[in-house]
């Protein structure tokens, strides 16, 4: 056997949020050094860093496995405390999903957007239902402790674990559906183990080797432990914290995990390599822009006819009251200069295909005003469009202040446009309501962010966690420089923590927790559901297509 005999199918990136320590640069490099061609991310309940993975790892030269780690509900999602496991203590099981084919990906972003926006019961849970909808393309791996299979031979259920995986086989297909095995050294993964070859051998289905990993090497254990520490509001000295069993839960090398499975079975190691040898390298894939038509009156033939009709009549109620103004020459742009832009502006938008986008922007902005919902001027690049000004969209007018549209809008350059909306905070929902049931629950959906530890909230964070003195914590904040505008990193300061025996302790697990992502929010809205942020402008696909449009915050 190679390095190339095994890969990683079963491990969590910093979006399995405070529990995952795996950064994507970090883990790319280390595959790559240790021989491996491909590696998955399957993130608790997400495939937040879905994009960010196919990206970077592409550019490695390493294949990217897209995944999950499901929730999947006993019964129907839309059951809370009536249906539990068959231990009787938990609401979901766990199951690993990866992605196979791009119809898979767009399979698997159905299941997980179902999971949040129907089946959420403290984890975003699926069922038996959409699984049995939307399981082409998709590969399923039967899962960890957690997974129905395990759950029912550690309660000594063998008869209905073989029932649970032929089902899960009958439904995704015998060359998708595999046993998963693990081992960490837990007495309940050796107890089953025995079973779990039993039940693939009678069944015929193949097993496949995993090692749920939570950090990249061994060393990391101590700080993995604090992490949850800090996600569970734990000191590391709570005997009845959270905590890893041991430290095996790492990414190993083909080498390890030959060495770990040898007496257990090294076929399932090699097929973790089969299976990402049939993955498709690149399953996000672009399809081009797919935007959403606006519904235009009755008395007009497309959007662009209704769009210029609408910047006509606005460019004339703009410059109504100047008229006197610029006959006199007291404005230094004449109106037929004002003419020459609207006809260029809209030429440029619908060779480009964008007459909906404006005119869905001016509505929903209509809209907010006649709720009397405060709007912003407008900002940012829109603000050098004169249809913009002409639609009310913003209240900037481009050529009294030399305003280039090319900044917002480059016939050379395709890319989508960029206009910033500020709304009032309070009335914010009201807008986003009304785009929803205008346009459809499909085809509206928030943009997630991600707020990330950062220096000095890491060192309060990890000196709590290590019980180390409140007034050390304030010396050791106290020495990292506050520049909102480019906060300080951990490795900058480090010079001046080290001077603290201490310091270099809660330095050092900080610096494996500076800068994970802390915890999820929305800001803004895009027409139809997509990554997050970061990849926002980067794909667009037939079932998450992009109109970039970001409301924004503003106080009345």
């Amino acid at each position: 056997m190679t390095a190339g005999d095994f890969v990683h199918l079963h491990l969590h990136s910093q979006f399995s949020l405070l529990d995952g320590a795996n950064r994507l640069k970090d883990l790319i490099k280390h595959v790559k050094n240790h021989g491996m061609s491909a590696v998955a991310v399957t993130d608790h309940g997400n495939m937040f860093g879905a994009y960010d993975l196919q990206t970077q790892a592409l550019e490695a030269g390493i294949k990217p496995i897209l995944g999950v780690e499901a929730y999947v509900a006993p019964g129907s999602r839309h059951d809370r405390e009536t249906v539990k496991t068959v231990d009787g203590e938990g609401s979901n099981y766990h199951l690993t999903l990866l992605v196979e084919t791009p119809d898979g990906y767009r399979n698997l972003s159905r299941l997980v957007s179902m999971a949040f926006l129907e089946g959420f019961y403290y984890k975003p849970r699926m069922d038996w239902e959409l699984l049995e909808k939307y399981h082409e393309g998709i590969i399923a791996l039967s899962g960890c402790l957690k997974s129905e299979v395990s759950q029912r031979l550690l309660t000594g259920d063998y008869a209905g674990a073989k029932a649970t995986a032929e089902k899960y086989r009958d439904l995704f297909g015998p060359d998708r559906y595999f046993i998963e095995l693990m081992d960490h050294g837990i007495p309940e993964q050796r107890k089953i183990l025995p079973d779990l070859l039993r039940l693939a051998k009678e069944t015929g289905i193949p097993t496949v080797a995993t090692n749920d990993a939570h950090y990249l090497v061994r060393e990391d254990s101590v700080a993995q432990e604090v992490l949850l520490c800090i996600g569970t509001g734990r000191r590391l000295d709570d005997p009845k914290r959270m905590k890893f069993y041991n430290d095996e839960f790492y990414v190993k090398s083909p080498d390890e995990m030959r060495e770990s499975f040898r007496e257990i079975s090294l076929e399932a190691v090699k097929n973790s390599a089969v299976i990402a040898s049939r993955v498709a390298p690149k399953v996000i894939v672009d399809t081009g822009l797919q935007l959403p038509s606006f519904p235009f009156p009755e008395g007009f033939e497309t959007p662009d006819t209704y769009l210029e009709s609408l910047a006509t009549e606005g460019l004339a109620a703009r410059l109504g009251p100047l008229a006197d103004l610029i006959e006199k020459g007291s404005i230094r742009h004449t109106r037929e200069e004002y003419d020459v832009r609207l006809r260029w502006e809209l030429g440029v938008i619908q060779d480009m295909g964008l007459s909906s986008y404006f005119l869905i922007v001016w509505d929903f902005i209509r809209y907010a005003r006649s709720k009397g919902i405060p709007v912003g001027p407008g900002r940012g690049s829109a603000a050098g469009s004169l249809v913009a000004w002409t639609l009310e969209i913003t209240d900037v007018d481009p050529l009294r202040y030399d305003l280039l549209f090319e900044r917002f809008l480059n016939p050379d350059r395709v890319s989508m446009p960029d206009i910033d909306v500020d709304l009032c905070e309070r009335r914010r929902g009201e807008v986003i309501e009304y785009v929803r049931q205008k346009y459809g629950t499909e085809n509206v959906g928030q943009i997630i962010t991600f707020n990330s530890m950062k220096a000095r909230a890491v060192i309060r964070d990890v000196g709590r966690v290590l019980g180390v003195d409140l007034g050390e914590v304030n010396r050791l904040c106290a020495m990292i420089p506050a520049n909102p505008g480019k906060p300080t990193t951990l490795a900058e300061a480090r010079r001046d923590i080290e001077r603290y025996r201490k310091g270099v302790i809660v330095y050092s697990l900080g610096n494996f927790v500076f800068d994970e992502p802390a915890h999820k929010g929305t800001s803004g809205v895009i027409f139809t559901c997509r990554l997050n942020r970061k990849g926002v402008a980067g794909y667009q696909t037939r079932n998450v297509d992009i109109v970039a449009y970001r409301p924004h915050i503003a106080t009345k």
